[in-house]
């Protein structure tokens, strides 16, 4: 089980460079200072419901380049966190940073104060984008840095992004490849999106960026997710936490507050297309799945099951949830005929 996780944001700090998609104005706003660090920490292990309470827990430092800041700082916002790790109230540290901001020294420092896993801004594995983007930083960058990590005995996190500019279905085929190889223990995948204030406004002003469509990040975003399924690395989240903030700098993208549940869906979508192509059907049909795939099935407002019923001219089609069911499963009983897929074995 995931651990449940204590954030605290520091948007912008120790960032060496100013990314292409990055907004500095949301970027500045909300800096917790370490002295309010803990007083934060408190409040929210209070606010924790009483069935979480055995869960593992996390203090996580969201946000710029946390090793890139000075090291005394580092230092500042890490002391904040050993009085709850050592009362047993939090386990560990969660941080996000670049991949050319963790040397030796730096990573024991961060064991040192119980920093557990790391987040790693990787972005793409193609050098043109990368420099596109602003980042400041090359492929390789990564593949030693997680290295290192790994190495080091910590938990190792790759954040990517989809559709930056000189991004292409491939290229992103050939991040995950690389990726795949590298074999973080999680992933997150955001959606390039335009936002007010960042460098990529103008540019997307100019007309000389396009961001993806919803319908090209789904297609992207469904086969990717079979991938790193395949290769047993978890994804942890698609797209971006839905915010205020967001919500009003947003400018253009393939925005949409529960993306996960769209490509879910369109996986799903994909595999009952693919029981009924190999199945007699007749009017009516019945298929089942674990409770919890179910509205992945469905798809949002039904929309799967409509497109389904008018594909493959049915007049109903019927769901029964079976909790013995593995996740990820789907099976098709029509005219006494019984057939199965997992998403797994997808051929994207």
């Amino acid at each position: 089980m995931a651990p449940l996780i204590i954030p605290i944001f520091l948007p912008a700090i120790g960032c060496r460079e100013r990314c292409l998609f990055c907004n500095q104005k949301a970027s500045s706003e909300g800096l917790a200072s370490p002295a309010s660090v803990r007083n934060y920490i408190e409040v929210s292990l209070a606010q924790i419901p009483y069935n979480k309470k055995n869960r593992e827990k996390q203090v996580a430092f969201y946000g710029g380049s946390f090793t890139a800041i000075h090291r005394d700082d580092q230092v500042r916002y890490l002391k904040e966190v050993q009085h709850f790790i050592a009362s047993g109230q939090v386990d560990s540290i969660r941080i996000s940073t670049r991949p050319d901001a963790l040397d030796g020294e730096t990573l024991s420092l961060l064991k040192e104060y119980g920093v557990r896993t790391i987040e790693v801004g990787v972005q793409s594995m193609i050098d043109e984008v990368l420099f596109l983007a602003l980042r400041g930083h090359r492929a390789d960058d990564t593949s030693s840095a997680t290295l290192r990590l790994k190495q080091s005995g910590f938990q190792v996190g790759h954040q990517l992004m989809i559709g930056l500019p000189g991004d292409t279905r491939d290229r992103f085929f050939q991040t995950l490849d690389r990726v795949i190889e590298l074999k973080p223990d999680f992933v997150r995948i955001h959606p390039t999106l335009v936002l007010r204030m960042a460098p990529l406004e103008n540019i997307w002003r100019e007309g000389r960026y396009a961001p993806l469509s919803l319908e090209e990040t789904i297609e992207w975003l469904k086969r990717g997710l079979v991938r790193l399924e395949n290769s047993s690395i978890p994804v942890a989240r698609i797209g971006l936490q839905p915010t205020d903030q967001l919500e009003r700098d947003f400018l253009a993208g393939p925005y949409h507050p529960a993306l996960r549940q769209l490509v879910d869906g369109a996986i799903f979508f994909d595999m009952a297309a693919s029981l009924f192509k190999t199945s007699k059907i007749n009017g009516q049909t019945l298929f089942f799945c674990h409770p919890k795939d179910v509205s992945n099935l469905r798809g949002q407002k039904n929309e799967n099951l409509l497109k389904l019923k008018k594909l493959f001219n049915l007049s109903d089609i019927l769901i029964d949830g079976k909790q013995e069911l593995p996740r990820g499963y789907l099976g098709l009983r029509t005219q006494g005929e019984e057939v199965s897929i997992h998403r797994k074995s997808l051929s994207y």
